[in-house]
């Protein structure tokens, strides 16, 4: 009992100090005029592995509070999709469907491709460099979700098309991993191929049909329940359910469940009420737990310097692949230059998205850990830069809000 409750102590104070930090950085980084969101995941570079590497300091390393961080981290960002699914406009997403399409396809084919080609001409036998290819097919928008909320763009245009081609893109690419794995794996074969496409499909038939009834009845008698609360306990339930069935079930990341699950909120007419109730908690624990976490992931000393070349040209081709795949695919589908550029930066992020496909990799043999840690440096790079490329290509006299304001701004208040 003692050890535990030391424990307890252990992860209160790495709370306490990675919410500090997360909020202290964030200031920092809005004084230079950009995100907060910036600063919040280079302070967790500061705190992981790459510098101070706190999770392995005396006082943290007995309760190996890495795992727990890692879950919080793992809730913080599927309540953030759940609120980006809230703020989703299901008009303004029918308006840009054809771009969303084009994007989310040609955003994936083109990083694969041009990741192959990289990673080929540094000598990588051909299964290797595919699978550096299809890690970079990863699209992660939790960061851009943050950027665009700060900037007050979320709902726009650009912003509902981001949202829709980042669904449309990490279905596809979770299809392209399955059929390349099930290719390397002979006793997989075509069945495993033709299993997973029936699960996404059956997945996304059963949250979206099932859902939508199920939210239509019940949400309006929770209000009612005799629990305290039990509006958002219900949404609560149904996020952390939608978030379980997209991976273990659907194939699909666990934020494409939770995204799912916002837009059904909204769409019975509940969106105002749980955000009241949901956003500040979420922004005020659980979104800088996530941000700080993917530094604490980060180790830049693994890097092997031999391996830099190849790094900065994978880093380079993570960047302009997106940009010109997505960004791409958003001026075939009708939009203007400048906001088919915001479109090909929007989905230059991997965050864990490109994390968990590059760890599949580990797992299954395609990637040794000097590839792995290329491909975690990529992640971090593409990360960090999101937020200021983002900051870079929207109007200039829109300054970054603070999270407090950025929070008021979506929920109708005024600060």
């Amino acid at each position: 009992m003692h050890v535990e409750h030391t424990h307890l102590l252990s992860f209160l104070l790495l709370l306490a100090l990675i919410i500090a930090a997360a909020k202290a950085a964030g200031w920092v980084s809005l004084r230079f005029g950009q995100p907060a969101v910036l600063g919040e995941i280079l302070a967790g570079v500061l705190l992981g592995p790459s510098l101070f590497d706190i999770l392995n300091s005396p006082v943290f390393r007995e309760a190996e509070l890495g795992s727990v961080v890692a879950h919080l981290a793992n809730v913080g960002v599927i309540f953030l999709m759940f609120i980006a699914g809230l703020e989703t406009n299901l008009e303004q997403v029918r308006k840009v469907g054809k771009v969303a399409t084009l994007a989310g396809i040609s955003g994936v084919f083109a990083p694969l491709l041009l990741g192959l080609l990289a990673a080929l001409l540094f000598d990588y036998p051909f299964e290797q460099a595919m699978f550096f290819g299809i890690v970079l097919t990863a699209t992660s928008v939790s960061i851009t979700v943050q950027t665009l909320i700060e900037l007050g763009r979320l709902e726009s245009k650009e912003g509902t098309a981001l949202l829709a081609a980042a669904v449309i893109d990490d279905v596809i690419a979770i299809v392209v991993l399955s059929v390349f794995i099930a290719m390397s794996d002979a006793a997989g074969g075509g069945s495993a191929v033709g299993l997973t496409l029936v699960r996404m499909a059956a997945f996304f038939v059963i949250s979206i049909w099932v859902g939508m009834r199920l939210m239509r009845r019940l949400l309006p008698q929770a209000g009612r329940w005799p629990v305290s609360e039990g509006l958002l306990a219900l949404v609560a339930v149904a996020v952390l359910v939608l978030s379980w069935m997209a991976e273990a079930f659907g194939r699909v990341a666990t934020i494409t469940g939770a995204y799912i699950a916002g837009v059904l909120v909204a769409v019975v007419g509940y969106r105002e009420q749980v955000e009241n109730r949901l956003k500040a908690f979420v922004y005020a624990l659980l979104v800088p737990v996530f941000f700080i976490s993917i530094g604490l992931q980060t180790n830049a000393r693994l890097l092997n310097p031999q391996d830099i070349p190849f790094a900065a040209v994978i880093i380079l081709v993570a960047v302009f692949g997106k940009v010109l795949g997505s960004g791409g695919g958003a001026l075939a589908g009708g939009f203007a230059p400048r906001e088919a550029l915001r479109i090909g930066v929007g989905m230059v992020s991997r965050g864990e998205v490109g994390l968990i496909i590059a760890a599949i990799g580990v797992q299954s043999g395609l990637l040794n850990e000097r590839g792995f840690a290329v491909m975690v440096i990529m992640v971090l790079v593409t990360t960090v830069i999101t937020p200021v490329l983002l900051r870079a290509t929207f109007p200039r006299p829109l300054q970054p809000l603070t999270e407090a304001e950025a929070v008021s701004a979506v929920i109708g208040e005024k600060e």
